[in-house]
């Protein structure tokens, strides 16, 4: 009996061992296999690193405003009995928006030129005596007050019936009518908006350290949602002499061609004076730069060889840069990077530093440095 326990517990023996010995060869298999992998290159894009001339530039945020700009209003009291204009359209300088009712008025000027002819005709016949003798010099001087306050009465009645006929003082584009027929206008009333839109001005404020480089003259671009894809071109006509005590910033104006009235008064925009010098810049594209709590950094591309093989392969180095300003799709580096050198221009999430990678650059978005993106 103890014989047969004994070659039975043998036979267990053997078999755990036999079964142990495979799980160990299969396990150093497996940790043999797992040192030999390697894993496949990364796919990215990849970018040179280029030096370029860019111009100078200062950025502000303005207003637009009117040349010319004022809401037409009412000079005196009287009731609306004409409105001749369309809201919305253009006029000239002298065209009548509204009239007043002037019907006493003309009624007075009547009477007033009426006086104003017999006083004529009193001075005439006093200076016809007087040549006779037949008058003192004294009637003749009074005959003559008495003419010209005669004339003065009724060009006071003609003024208030000017006043009273409103019209344009300078061509421009109306707004919203805000007055009706019949309406008691007091004076002061708003009657219309009248704007002149072309040219138009744009002002913004620019840090007092910046004055000295700008000047009269100096190339500005406008750019905004409700201007397009294509920037408006101006040009600085005039610069505050005082700068502000409280804001330290200067008040900046430029002038803007408007022939088809896209910018409007009141809007505001972003504006960039662009300065005559320029200076050399390093730059890549935008999307190279890793954010990196200790700094920006970016991956270069180096070749290295395989100490077995000798096979070349491309590998990465993580590089910290210090960018500075960004235009478009790209971004000046101002230390760590050399013209010439070859950067990862997309998939820098992904990279870890020494990793293998396989450029497909026919994949590169087409970086710019005005880009117009499109719609979504």
């Amino acid at each position: 009996m103890f014989k047969k326990i004994t070659i039975t517990a043998l036979g267990l023996l053997v078999v755990l061992g036999s079964v142990v010995g495979v799980k160990v060869l299969q396990i150093s298999t497996l940790i043999g296999q797992t040192a030999k992998f390697a894993p496949p290159p990364e796919s990215v894009t990849t970018g040179t690193v280029r030096e370029e001339d860019w111009r100078l530039e200062l950025a502000s945020v303005g207003s637009l405003s009117a040349v010319q700009g004022v809401t037409v209003s009412a000079e005196l009291d009287g009731k609306v009995v004409q409105i001749p204009f369309v809201a919305g359209s253009a006029v000239r300088a002298g065209d009548l928006l509204a009239r007043q009712d002037t019907s006493v008025e003309e009624a007075q000027l009547r009477s007033s030129e009426a006086a104003v002819e017999l006083a004529r005709i009193s001075l005439d016949r006093s200076r016809e005596l007087l040549a006779k003798s037949a008058i003192s010099q004294s009637q003749l001087d009074s005959d003559d007050a008495s003419f010209k306050q005669a004339e003065a009465q009724a060009d006071n009645i003609r003024a208030t019936i000017a006043k009273k006929t409103i019209r344009a003082p300078f061509s421009g584009s109306l707004g919203v009518r805000l007055i009706n027929l019949g309406q008691i206008l007091k004076a002061g009333d708003s009657i219309v908006s009248l704007q002149a839109l072309d040219p138009i001005f744009v002002d913004f404020y620019l840090p007092q350290q910046e004055l000295a480089q700008i000047s009269p003259g100096l190339t500005v671009f406008l750019a905004g949602d409700s201007i397009g894809p294509d920037p408006v071109q101006g040009r600085i006509t005039a610069i505050n002499p005082d700068v502000d005590s409280s804001t330290r910033n200067v008040r900046v104006q430029a002038t803007i061609a408007n022939p088809t009235g896209l910018l409007r008064p009141g809007m505001f925009v972003n504006v960039v004076a662009q300065l005559p010098r320029a200076r050399k810049v390093v730059v890549i594209p935008a999307t190279s730069v890793l954010a990196q709590p200790y700094g920006d950094t970016v991956f270069v591309v180096e070749e290295k060889a395989d100490p077995a093989t000798g096979v070349k392969s491309q590998v990465v180095r993580q590089q910290v840069v210090r960018v500075g300003e960004q235009r478009g799709d790209f971004v000046a580096i101002e230390s760590g990077l050399t013209p010439g050198e070859t950067v990862v221009t997309t998939g820098v999430f992904k990279l870890r530093p020494g990793e293998a990678i396989s450029p497909q650059n026919d994949l590169a978005p087409d970086a710019q440095l005005a880009p117009k993106p499109g719609d979504s």
